[in-house]
């Protein structure tokens, strides 16, 4: 079970990270909206470069919207006081580790379990 001060800590970490994501999805909406002007005069290089960035600005913005849905269920799980219990084995999720990702939902030893899993899977193929 988390102290006050330590469930006040991970609030403060998670609201802060909502507003930065939130800075940058606005950021994100200002990108695509001016991305079609000042299109004369360019060159197809011109054209290709900008195409790049405005995929990779759109991927940035998918990977920042699932965080964005990790991060409101954290502060769902922390309001019902449950961000500390691990989802696989119900066992406490340590506070370093929720400092450390506060949207973490297993223990170490379960996350350990999970990767080495996947690792395994992976040296099958």
């Amino acid at each position: 079970m988390l102290t006050t001060e330590q469930a006040n800590e991970l609030r403060s970490r998670l609201q802060a990270d909502l507003t930065r994501l939130g800075d940058h999805a606005h950021s994100a909406l200002e990108f695509t909206m001016d991305r079609d002007r000042d299109r004369i005069g360019r060159d197809s290089m011109d054209e290709a470069t900008e195409e790049e960035t405005y995929s990779t600005q759109l991927r940035l913005h998918d990977r920042e919207t699932f965080l964005l849905e990790k991060i409101r269920e954290a502060m769902r799980r922390l309001d019902a006081g449950e961000i500390d219990e691990c989802e696989d084995c119900s066992e406490p999720i340590g506070f370093k580790r929720l400092l450390a990702r506060p949207v973490t939902t297993l223990c170490f030893e379960c996350k350990t379990a999970r990767e080495q899993v996947e690792s395994d899977a992976l040296a099958e193929e």
